[in-house]
């Protein structure tokens, strides 16, 4: 392990309000901010060859496309054939279906089965599953939490942290990290807002996301640890109301960092 940069792009899903109202604006937007890589998957309507068309006009390249749990069950072939056709190197699951506060190891081991399977479908093609938590993952278990459990089980797939919503269900992402420094292969940052608390539920205000630096997380000690465990790509993530104005803020806070690159 190095001290390798990481390069710094964008979930698109923080500008999902923008993208409805003018995508061709929105890509623009993020070109503005000098912004190459992103993770998304969705054409907010647009036809998939045309929405691909833009995001070449706008050197945007797409490292990572998001899956859902029901597609990765049953149709993981579609789920491929997606992401190859964006040329990512990842595919992301964000969700596991369960009902409200019901969520424990009967959940962990059917979605550990559905994403070894499919994980081991992508790997034939070059391409890595991650699961991206959301914190109801962790609760606890046995000696632990339900994420130890699950992260036990993973054999054909990794995990993308979200330092926001491990924060937000009691756990210190630094820790994490440090704890399982091989199974992180991505990064989203987004801060939270001073003096909030959070729960497992997995839910939140969102407008508790605030610039980065600004908030109660130790973001610059992450992004440093990134960089030493050779994290090769950090996704900013706001999904507040005020994206349009935090969003470049965050990113120059991230830029001075000396661990970072575009």
């Amino acid at each position: 392990m190095g001290s390798n940069a990481q390069k710094i792009g964008l979930q698109l899903y923080s500008l999902r309000k923008q993208f409805k109202s003018d995508i061709e604006q929105t890509l623009q937007f993020i070109k503005s901010n000098k912004i190459q890589y992103i993770e998304g998957g969705d054409t907010y309507g647009m036809p998939l060859p045309e929405f691909l068309a833009l995001l070449k006009k706008n050197g945007l390249q797409a490292v990572s496309v998001g899956a859902s749990f029901e597609d990765l069950d049953r149709e993981p072939e579609k789920v491929l054939a997606l992401a190859r056709a964006y040329g990512a190197e990842f595919i992301m699951c964000a969700w596991i279906p369960h009902r409200q506060n019901q969520f424990g190891l009967a959940e962990i081991e059917k979605a550990a089965r559905v994403f070894n399977k499919a994980g081991a479908l992508f790997e034939k093609a070059g391409l890595e599953l991650v699961y991206h938590p959301h914190g109801y993952e962790f609760r606890p278990y046995r000696d632990g939490t339900l994420f130890d459990e699950f992260l036990s089980r993973a054999e054909h797939f990794r995990f993308e942290m979200d330092i926001y919503w491990v924060q937000h269900a009691g756990q210190d992402p630094l820790e994490l990290l440090n704890t399982y420094p091989e199974m992180f292969p991505l990064l989203h940052l987004k801060d939270m807002q001073r003096g909030y608390k959070g729960d497992f539920s997995g839910q939140a205000d969102v407008n508790t996301n605030v610039v980065l630096g600004e908030g109660q997380i130790d973001i610059a000690a992450i992004v440093k640890r990134a960089g030493e465990l050779d994290i090769p790509y950090i996704f900013l993530e706001d999904e507040s109301d005020s994206v349009l104005e935090q969003l470049p803020k965050s990113l120059a806070y991230l830029r001075q960092l000396s661990s970072v690159k575009d």
